[in-house]
């Protein structure tokens, strides 16, 4: 802020926020700080590239004016950002109840004696604002959308933790059944082979005697056959 004896300028650089091919605004306020009617004027150094509105006007005592600067679409970035365009803003006492129609050059002239303030305004460019982050669909009001994505986030780890602990439990359980049924295989297998070795016996023992098939032979054979029927249908 400018603080002179008549009126306070805030602020006292133009910040404008540069974008190529795009006009771009910014804003003085000027406070009347007297009880007098005080006239105004801004000029710069570059009139042809800035829009000034109002240029001239009055402010009258303890009240404020706003003055819209515009600077035109540039078409190529300056070096290094930097800008040496500058503005001057005169003002003077008026008599009571002048207008902005009332204005004229004098009033503004030193060397008509005008007691004349001046205060100087320069340009500065700076980055445009960067634009807001998209917010997720779903998040609640009043949430970031970062806390959003972390709770998201968190719940899908959980989901994939326990599908992992499913997984390697049913893989267990699948293993375990697996390593049973191979168990009662063998088991099986060895009992076939034990009476295929008994029922070897039992045929040499009876040529040998030369006699005929005894009942005992027979329910082995009939024994053996069902086991093996039943170790089929298992494997």
């Amino acid at each position: 802020m400018s603080t002179g004896e008549l009126l306070d300028i805030e602020p006292v650089e133009l910040k404008f926020p540069f974008e190529l091919r795009k006009q771009i605004s910014c804003s003085l306020q000027l406070s009347n700080k007297t009880d007098d009617y005080v006239a105004f004027k801004v000029k710069t150094t570059n009139p042809k590239k800035y829009c000034v509105r109002p240029n001239t006007g009055v402010v009258r005592p303890r009240s404020t004016c706003d003055v819209i600067v515009t600077m035109q679409a540039q078409k190529e970035a300056p070096l290094d950002m930097q800008c040496k365009d500058k503005f001057l803003l005169q003002s003077v006492k008026a008599i009571n109840g002048v207008t902005a129609k009332d204005i004229t050059a004098e009033m503004f002239s030193k060397e008509a004696g005008n007691a004349v303030e001046e205060c100087k305004l320069r340009v500065v460019y700076v980055s445009p604002p960067r634009p807001p982050s998209p917010v997720r669909e779903g998040s609640e009001e009043g949430s970031s959308p970062r806390a959003s994505v972390s709770e998201n986030g968190s719940a899908n780890g959980s989901e994939v933790q326990r599908s992992l602990l499913e997984s390697q439990e049913e893989s267990s359980e699948t293993r375990a059944l697996i390593v049973k049924l191979m168990e009662e295989k063998n088991d099986a297998i060895q009992q076939t082979n034990k009476l295929r070795q008994e029922l070897e016996l039992l045929r040499r023992g009876v040529n040998q005697k030369g006699g005929g098939i005894s009942l005992m032979f027979v329910v082995l054979v009939g024994f053996l056959g069902i086991l093996l029927g039943f170790l089929m249908k298992r494997a």
